[in-house]
């Protein structure tokens, strides 16, 4: 069967010191496929959209600030990973600069600035763990993993840099 994903961007946004990523708080809709975890911003790709340009804008729209900054940290498929099972393909950036003060909450729910190394205490999808101490740590490489999902967990988890 062909792979055929829903294409998507997970922004982190760095507090100018370096030490805080702003993270949403997913409490505003009862019925949000994510509702009650902590996520990074983003959203899906819009048709005749860049990777880069749907970042910038559903940092826009999600935190009302604009990028100045961004790397593209890795990528994560996330086969099964659909509220109905739909797979999910995301670009995963790290945004060290940015124009604006952000919004305190949003349709989805609440902006929260959350120290890097308290990130593993949230109430995040469990597969975050695996991946996101690659977005903040030093290596300059990116990472590309494969995250299969079954009724919302994840079943493995293998990457190469």
């Amino acid at each position: 069967m062909p792979y055929c994903p829903i294409v998507a961007t997970l922004g982190y946004v760095l507090s100018s010191d370096g030490r805080h990523a702003l993270m949403i708080h997913r409490n505003a809709r009862p019925d949000d496929h994510h509702f009650g975890k902590y996520n990074g911003l983003g959203g899906k790709m819009d048709d005749g959209e860049d990777v880069a340009a749907c970042m910038r804008r559903e940092i826009h729209e999600e935190a009302g600030i604009d990028c100045r900054a961004m790397t593209l940290r890795g990528t994560v498929s996330w086969p099964g990973f659909g509220a109905r099972g739909e797979d999910w393909l995301g670009f995963i950036f790290l945004i060290t600069a940015f124009e604006g003060e952000p919004l305190t909450s949003n349709a989805e729910g609440a902006l929260e600035w959350v120290p890097i190394d308290a990130l593993g205490e949230l109430n995040l999808w469990e597969g975050d763990r695996h991946f996101l101490p690659m977005v903040f740590d030093g290596d300059p490489r990116p990472f590309h993993g494969v995250m299969p999902y079954r009724e919302g967990k994840p079943l493995s988890w293998s990457f190469s840099r």
